[in-house]
């Protein structure tokens, strides 16, 4: 008889075994390009989130929109060409792009070593602080405190990550699909606290009556990059000086204030 513990690493084992097939299947199927392909097509297929304002959300007339979109849109006139604005969630972004669905992803994908593996960072464009953010009420103060509680997380994004890592045994970890449904738990009460970046953690503080909600301790800061298929090396090149040279004249900066309503951090 396989005992409890022996059955939940097998199970694991199993599952990043079959993860890391089909990751490969995916890097297999993925196809280089080249800047004279994308100007040739005459449109950049940019994928983003809009469940994660303000950097993705969707306007009042149903496009996307927020900093991610801002930042495709003068990637595009950058290149000269049409922008096109693929909607995609955390769990599949990565995929859409190995699978040639998106040209790039300018997604609010945190840098890590596990998904460097899987894809080509840009320097980073953006930057966001990810936080344990729970009631009030709730006794947390650190990672320790979280033993007994109900935590809600986006499935497969960085505050997913961090939270694993910390979180002690008898943590009851819930994952959602996006950041809107792990929102939307904590504030009907299916969950004691999420882990959230601040400016989700932002947009709940201004549907909640006031003094409901706090951000209990960080998990995590994090660097957002512009992602690419492996291999693209010339294309890899034309984004990070896009991005240097448009963070040197300020208008990344003009575009972050816009949105986030502060400075574009320093990044390395």
């Amino acid at each position: 008889m396989i005992k409890p513990m022996q059955r939940r690493l097998f199970t694991g084992t199993a599952l990043a075994l079959g993860l890391s097939a089909t990751l490969s299947a995916w890097v297999t199927t993925a196809s280089a390009q080249t800047v004279a392909d994308i100007k040739k097509k005459g449109e950049l297929t940019i994928g983003m989130l809009v469940d994660f304002p303000p950097y993705g959300t969707m306007n009042s007339s149903n496009q996307p929109d927020g900093y991610d979109a801002d930042v495709a849109r003068l990637m595009a006139k950058d290149l000269g060409v049409k922008v096109n604005l693929v909607p995609v969630t955390g769990p599949n972004r990565i995929p859409f792009l190995l699978t040639n669905k998106v040209d790039l992803l300018v997604a609010s994908l945190a840098v890590t070593p596990e998904r460097a593996k899987q894809v080509q960072f840009s320097k980073p464009y953006a930057a966001a602080s990810i936080v344990l953010y729970g009631d009030k009420k709730a006794s947390i103060k650190a990672a320790a405190d979280l033993k007994g509680k109900r935590v809600g997380v986006a499935r497969a994004s960085t505050q997913d990550v961090a939270l694993t890592a910390v979180a002690p045994e008898g943590t009851e970890i819930r994952r959602f699909d996006d950041d809107a449904s792990a929102m939307q738990a904590l504030m009907s009460g299916q969950v004691d606290a999420i882990g959230c970046s601040t400016t989700v953690a932002a947009q709940i503080d201004k549907r909640a009556p006031a003094n409901t909600y706090e951000n209990k301790f960080l998990l995590r800061q994090q660097v957002m990059a512009v992602a690419m298929r492996p291999g693209q090396a010339e294309l890899l090149k034309t984004v990070d000086d896009f991005v240097a040279r448009n963070t040197a004249n300020g208008e990344l900066n003009k575009l972050y204030r816009k949105w986030l309503e502060t400075d574009l951090p320093k990044m390395q």
